[in-house]
């Protein structure tokens, strides 16, 4: 019993140490306090901070700039990890081992080490010049990894038969890549576009080594911003960041749970 206690009061303070600093930016997104933390006389409730934030014009280039990086950084990230993840999965199991070492590589490897070696190889060994191509491909190279770790599992819950039963029942290789195992491996890939468009959104060290000047995202601008002074409305942008990235799990988590009930209701119909 005191086992359990303690166990769960670690826990529960372990998730006050990480999200009572949101709950607090949340709070003071809907107060007129110039500062975290302060509430002086006369400071009141209001979605001023909300109004200001989307008349802030850099702060919106720099979110736009932000989406369009992640999503196009996390759909390359998940068809090249996913497509990858069902070739390895394929191998055999020598040159498997190889390949699988080779994926956990971006995942250890610091992303300082990254940013360099990528800066190098664009601009001093290739000769180029920083444009959002290069930035994109800097953040699939930081995300693929993490796709494949999420295909990974699904591959090896699915019976890997089925394909091949798929081929002698005379289906193409891409149909029955498409229809058979595609299917079964869905969720790991949203799972894994998540995670690549999420790792891409907060980045910010690739970011600032690859970005051409005048490009801002949301972390270099919040870091460019510090130097001067942070503007309050920022607390309403994060606001708005969290409980979206809250909505998307939520979202996901019920999905998932929803398709892994209709398969364990369609097993138990197969043993009837």
């Amino acid at each position: 019993m005191v086992k359990k206690i303690i166990a769960k009061s670690y826990l529960y303070f372990i998730l006050l140490l990480m999200y009572l600093p949101i709950f607090l930016l949340i709070v003071f997104s809907f107060l007129s306090s110039q500062t975290v933390g302060f509430i002086a006389e006369g400071d009141h409730f209001t979605f001023e901070l909300y109004v200001k934030l989307f008349q802030n014009a850099a702060a919106m280039n720099a979110l736009l700039n932000t989406m369009l990086l992640a999503i196009s950084a996390a759909i390359v990230s998940t068809v090249i990890g996913s497509l990858g993840a069902i070739g390895v999965f394929y191998m055999r199991p020598k040159a498997k081992q190889v390949a699988e070492l080779a994926t956990q590589l971006p995942v250890i490897n610091a992303e300082i080490v990254m940013a360099l070696s990528l800066g190098i190889l664009f601009y001093v060994v290739l000769q180029g010049q920083p444009n959002f191509v290069t930035l994109m491909i800097g953040h699939v190279v930081l995300t693929v990894a993490f796709v494949y770790l999420s295909v990974k599992p699904k591959l090896q819950q699915m019976d890997p038969s089925i394909y091949e039963a798929a081929l002698d029942l005379g289906a193409k290789p891409g149909y029955a890549l498409w229809k058979v195992v595609f299917p079964e491996i869905v969720p790991g890939i949203v799972s894994g576009f998540l995670l690549a468009f999420t790792l891409s959104l907060d980045d910010f060290i690739i970011t600032l080594f690859l970005k051409r000047p005048g490009f801002d995202t949301l972390s270099t601008y919040v870091e460019n911003r510090l130097r001067v002074g942070l503007p309050p409305e920022i607390r309403s942008l994060t606001t708005l960041i969290f409980l979206t990235a809250v909505l998307v799990l939520v979202f996901n988590g019920f999905k998932t749970k929803t398709a892994d009930k209709k398969k364990l209701i369609a097993h138990k119909t197969e043993e009837k």
